[in-house]
């Protein structure tokens, strides 16, 4: 069986633009030690995937030929990451591919057949990310400053870390 790190895109990876989103490749800004953390998380994983909602699709802000184009460039600048998953539907359609369902996760265990998601382990900086990996049965770790994880639904947290560099360094 084969475990994964599933990594959320925007304010794990890249810097996360408040009430906007990425829509081409010049506004992705990829955070200081990103791809040196994916590298140093290479050994302890036999996959690497980005799970992201990216609802400024179906805002009609950016086509998926943006989005395909941005996340070119992050597989170029960050090498080891293994697929990239997203959703493009509102927040509000509920669709089971958006996080906190765990539709992204399923996608990917149907594409690398014996992918254990118990044995894997979510990334993200929101309670969002921690719910979806919870949900998938994963460890969550909470990076960034979110406190408001914390202080609502502490029990959906395994570890928490400043950055993605800074877990990636634990291991």
């Amino acid at each position: 069986m084969s475990k994964a790190l599933f990594l959320d895109r925007d304010g794990v990876l890249n810097v996360l633009r408040p009430n906007d989103y990425v829509k081409c490749p010049a506004e992705l800004e990829l955070l200081p030690g990103v791809a040196e953390a994916v590298a140093l998380c290479r050994p302890h994983f036999d996959f690497i995937f980005v799970a992201t909602n990216q609802q400024g699709i179906g805002k009609g802000l950016m086509t998926e030929d943006d989005l395909e184009a941005v996340h070119a460039k992050l597989l170029a600048a960050v090498p080891g990451i293994d697929a990239v998953y997203f959703c493009p539907r509102l927040e509000r359609e509920n669709s089971f591919m958006r996080k906190p369902n765990i539709g992204m996760a399923l996608q990917a265990r149907r594409g690398y057949p014996g992918l254990k998601l118990k044995e894997s382990v979510m990334v993200g900086d929101s309670m969002t990310d921690m719910l979806f990996g919870r949900r998938a049965g994963m460890t969550t770790v909470l990076v960034g400053d979110n406190s408001r994880c914390d202080r609502q639904q502490p029990w959906l947290v395994d570890l928490r870390f400043g950055t993605l560099l800074d877990f990636a360094q634990s291991l």
